[in-house]
């Protein structure tokens, strides 16, 4: 047991897991997990669990203090965004999908909408419907607000005027259903900000071609315009309410290129909120949603830091009884006495737990994957190396459980983003590798955030150049190590990381023995062209954003060539295997199949595997399932493990 000071208490028969006599199937890394999501009512009595039996999920409601089930709310199939409970009888539940619409230009989009279901009555309505001149979807999670005694529900939807849509606040009274449209600004506007009292208090504005960003604060007068700023990246928007729970908080980027939350005043006026290390994320009041705090990575630990020192004493004593995992918040009551949080134990797995501060008491919600055990979960190691010009990268290396960690066969697994970056702890794509005999590399290289700005800007222009030789580098590394086999590594990634795979086999050449792509681009020319297209501006931030780190001068420049695999066919000798889900939104399709054309023109070796009805995200377990298997059994086929690692079929038991 993870903590034999804790009662356990599992939320439902179906979470219970089994002692395995062998090693997990590969089907059990790529099912969808089991516990998604876990949010408490703000009143603390009632618990709102995301769970899937690993393709189909369903959302029951548990008694908080002895884990009865209530109901069971069945999603089938679709996309689970998020949840939020407006009170202890109102959930509000997020789902997507992918679609075109009637009347709209350009191409498939991934559309939000939030239904509103009333536990009492078992009775749910669909936000925004039937409203005039809108559509029933919705652009971000709501903000909840007590009006007159009711909760409301403030939502951004689209509103129509003159056949273009704006973002456009509504308010939903959660127990009666009553709609209002309250604001619909200019096209500019791309985000709100609603105060404590339901009344809106701050917009953010973004000229798309000109790159410039606008906060006008609502006050007395009127709207007033406090701050603008030249932001050719994209929109600051609204960070949420300041530590006041009145001002208007702003994630800026000031002069010396560090990003700040900056606080608003209702007159203008303005103030850092300070912060003894960069926030990652922000800590919120779940009562008034002011701000309490921030999360940061210092290196491989999570550290949250809270204003008040009561908070961060009571936090403290959370992360003590859990000593030795990583510990995160999921949610908690609105006066905080009620704590759900995510416990990442590096020998058992993630879980998640509920904490009584009041009593003192912790009890277990369930695993987050039933079916691992502890005799599944391999080391994950913090690694740290020179890239070839000095630059120092960090990242972490997966090691195949029972294996000596020498002369081992290798995945390199870059992070998509590619301003992401890979995190310490459980991830299921490098488990499942590892369970198979690899051992799983995932590289922090240039460009990656969280390591300051002047690492992010050290991956400008460095797509398919240094970005792609800091992986490499950490291959010599681990080669030098003696930890990998030189001649046995493969390199697997997803968005830019399956760009990374491609880059790999035709530009880093030499390094790897075969490449998987998924949904990765390919065409980086034909790329921009989608982007202008979903976006219908040869002009934004977007577009802007991909040139800075292409290192083009434009859509037309000739160096995008040179970089882009698509074009590089006959300089690729290793085979490749290519994986993009058909309703990718993010990085089309087409990127997939004019790779997969381009190599059947060149004469050289590649699969193509089509996720139907899928995502960038492969938010569907049966995708996630068809991912996994087909990367492992073509590694197997081009790379196989060693002979003496564990012997598992590929296929779901």
């Amino acid at each position: 047991m993870r903590i034999r000071d804790f009662a356990i208490a599992i939320c439902a028969t179906a979470l219970l897991s089994g002692v395995q006599a062998q090693a997990a199937p590969l089907s059990t890394y790529g099912s969808l997990p089991t516990i998604e999501d876990v949010e408490i009512s703000p009143d603390g009595t009632r618990l709102a669990v995301s769970l899937t039996d690993g393709e189909q999920r369903v959302l029951t409601i548990h008694n908080a203090t002895d884990n009865k089930l209530l109901k069971a709310l069945r999603m089938g199939n679709n996309k689970l965004r998020w949840v939020q409970w407006a009170d202890a009888s109102h959930l509000l539940v997020t789902v997507s999908s992918t679609a075109s619409v009637v009347g709209l230009e350009g191409p498939k989009r991934e559309f939000w909408m939030t239904s509103l279901y009333d536990l009492d009555t078992d009775k749910a309505r669909l936000l925004l419907d039937n409203q005039p001149d809108s559509m029933n979807v919705v652009l971000s999670a709501a903000s909840l607000r007590s009006v007159d005694g009711a909760p409301t529900a403030f939502v951004q939807g689209l509103h129509f005027v003159d056949n273009f849509g704006r973002n456009t606040l509504f308010a939903i009274n959660v127990k009666t259903g009553r709609t209002r449209m309250i604001e619909a600004r200019s096209e500019d506007t791309d985000d709100w900000l609603v105060g404590g009292d339901g009344v809106p208090l701050a917009q953010s504005q973004y000229d798309e071609s000109k790159g410039t960003w606008v906060l006008r604060i609502k006050g007395p007068k009127g709207w007033t315009i406090v701050d603008r700023a030249v932001s050719p990246m994209g929109s600051y928007g609204v960070s949420g309410l300041g530590r006041d729970g009145k001002s208007v908080l702003v994630a800026r980027v000031n002069d010396k290129n560090e990003t700040v939350y900056r606080e608003y005043a209702a007159d203008g006026s303005q103030v850092d909120v300070p912060m003894e290390i960069p926030f990652d994320g922000l800590l919120r009041d779940p009562g008034n949603d002011a701000l309490i705090g921030g999360v940061s990575l210092v290196g491989d630990k999570t550290r949250y830091v809270f204003f008040d020192p009561k908070d961060q004493s009571r936090w403290n004593a959370v992360e003590k009884g859990f000593a030795g995992s990583r510990v995160s918040l999921a949610s908690w009551s609105a006066d905080r006495t009620k704590v759900v949080v995510r416990v990442d134990s590096p020998t058992d797995g993630p879980a998640y737990a509920l904490v009584d501060m009041t009593a003192k008491t912790a009890s277990w919600i369930g695993d987050e994957y039933k079916d691992l055990a502890a005799a599944d979960i391999a080391e994950v190691r913090p690694v740290k190396y020179k890239a070839a010009d000095g630059l120092e990268i960090t990242g972490y290396l997966t090691l195949p459980k029972g294996r000596d960690p020498k002369n081992l066969p290798l995945v390199v697994l870059p992070h998509g983003g590619p301003e992401g970056r890979d995190m310490p702890g459980f991830d299921w794509w490098a488990q499942g590798l590892a369970s198979r005999g690899y051992a799983v590399l995932q590289p922090n290289f240039r460009g990656s955030e969280g390591f300051g700005w002047d690492f992010i800007k050290a991956g400008f222009g460095e797509w398919g150049r240094k970005m792609q030789t800091d992986l490499s580098d950490g291959v010599r590394w681990l080669e030098k190590q003696g930890i990998v086999d030189p001649k046995r590594v493969c390199i697997v990634g997803a968005s830019y990381g399956g760009y990374a795979a491609l880059a790999g086999a035709a530009l880093d050449r030499g390094v790897y023995r075969c490449a998987v792509s998924v949904a990765g681009p390919a065409d980086l020319k034909r790329m921009l062209q989608d982007d202008q297209e979903l976006h219908l501006s040869r002009n934004n931030s977007t577009l802007r954003y991909w040139l800075r780190f292409m290192g083009a001068d434009g859509i037309r420049d000739p160096d995008l060539a040179a970089i882009s695999p698509a074009k590089l066919t006959d300089k690729i000798d290793i085979p490749i295997l290519l994986i993009h889900g058909k309703d990718d939104t993010v990085v089309p399709y087409v990127q997939s199949k004019i790779m997969a054309d381009a190599m059947a023109r060149a004469g050289k070796p590649t699969e193509l595997v089509t996720l139907a009805g899928e995502d960038h995200w492969l938010s569907r377990g049966a995708s996630r399932q068809q991912m996994l298997t087909a990367t492992v059994q073509f590694l197997e086929k081009h790379n196989p493990p060693d002979p003496a690692a564990p012997a598992q079929t590929t296929a779901a038991r």
